[in-house]
Order: structure tokens, then C-alpha cells, then sequence
């Protein structure tokens, strides 16, 4: 099963090439939930076996990522803090797993140090979508904006780019412990329902105190 999705994958990024990994870090960095892991990877694995270029694939990465994040930015500027908060209440935000806890730990992160929060924010997972947005409501100057989210996403892509180079050019490492692949995701995959569960238990129980 896994292989067989790798291999879905790779045919996937295969036809849709840098414009592909361009719309898809684009959509990441934005409000949409798309993991970026998704993405560079497969796009670099191709790119081991000569298929594609490893290096135009970081730049379309790290161009996707910053169209993203100006598109974040531009609107929390035009929207406003408190109507952006606003649409968080909705069925849409909801559908979308944007929560606001989130948000305000990204506005927290940014009014600490906006420069540092806006380069170490696209290195965090979660963080990455939103660290924009409190830049946008803040009104920071868009030259910085522009320079350290490019910096962070450009770092950012290069680790995924790597990783995926790196497993594309040793497949038969990947193979030879595929079980203990397998085993790995299906034991982090039972921590996490345990753990989804054991949230909901205890909301549950908060809500009949």
C-alpha cells in the first residue's frame, strides 16, 4: 500500500512538473491545509533519477511558498484583524482546520520579534500558513516581509528537496525496510487517534462539569 501510493505520487508530480510544485507550495503557504511534505519530495525524487532538475524545483517551491504568503498577508491587510477573526467562527474555517488558537499563537510569535517570527514562523508547521497574517494586520513593511519569507521558505524547500533527492537516489533502502516503514506509520497513526480521542473524552467530560 505504500508503495503503491508513493508510485501514484510520483506519477502525480511527474505530469504536473515545477508549475505543479509551484501551485502546490502556493495553496500550502496560503489558507488552505496542504501539507508542503506532499509536494517537494516526490518533485525531488524525480529529480534523482533525471527527470526533473532539483534546483528549479527549490526555486519553484520557494516562489509558490512566497506567492502564498503575500496572498495571506495582502489579506489580513485589506480584511482587518477583527473581521479575519471573524470569518475563523465560520463553517469554512472549520472544513478547513484553521483554528484560532492557532492564529493567536502566530500573532503571539510575531509581536514578540515580527522579523525573527516571520523567518523562524516558515520553518514551523502550522505556523508557516499563518505567521503571515499578523503581518498583514501590523502593516510590516512588505520589502522585510518579502526578503525573510523568502529566506525561511527557501530553506524550508531545500529540506524537503533534499530528503526527497536522497530517498529517490537509495530506493533500495526504502524497500529493504519498507515493513519497518509500514510498522513505524501504523504505530504513529494509532498515537495520534489515541490522542485525538483522549482530547475529545476530556472535552466531553469538561462540557457535563
Amino acid at each position: 500500500m505504500f508503495i503503491a501510493f508513493i508510485t501514484w505520487l510520483l506519477a502525480l508530480t511527474a505530469n504536473l512538473g515545477y508549475w505543479g510544485v509551484f501551485i502546490l507550495m502556493t495553496v500550502e503557504s496560503s489558507f488552505f491545509p496542504f501539507p508542503s511534505e506532499l509536494a517537494v519530495p516526490p518533485a525531488a525524487w524525480l529529480a534523482s533519477q533525471g527527470q526533473l532538475n532539483l534546483i528549479l524545483i527549490i526555486l519553484a517551491g520557494t516562489c509558490g511558498s512566497l506567492l502564498g504568503a503575500l496572498f495571506n498577508y495582502y489579506l489580513a491587510l485589506w480584511l482587518g484583524r477583527p473581521l479575519v477573526y471573524k470569518l475563523l467562527d465560520t463553517r469554512v474555517a472549520k472544513i478547513l482546520r484553521i483554528k484560532q488558537v492557532d492564529l493567536e499563537r502566530a500573532e503571539a510569535m510575531f509581536l514578540k520579534n515580527s522579523r525573527q517570527a516571520t523567518f523562524i514562523g516558515r520553518l514551523i508547521p502550522v505556523v508557516r500558513q499563518l505567521i503571515s497574517i499578523p503581518a498583514g494586520f501590523t502593516g510590516m513593511p512588505l520589502g522585510p516581509f518579502v526578503a525573510l519569507t523568502a529566506l525561511g521558505a527557501f530553506i524550508w524547500t531545500s529540506i524537503l528537496a533534499l530528503l526527497g533527492y536522497i530517498l529517490g537516489s537509495n530506493q533500495s533502502l526504502l524497500i529493504r525496510y519498507y515493513d519497518e516503514l509500514q510498522l513505524f506509520i501504523f504505530i504513529a497513526a494509532g498515537l495520534w487517534l489515541a490522542s485525538f480521542l483522549l482530547k475529545k473524552r476530556r472535552k466531553y467530560l469538561a462540557g457535563k462539569k
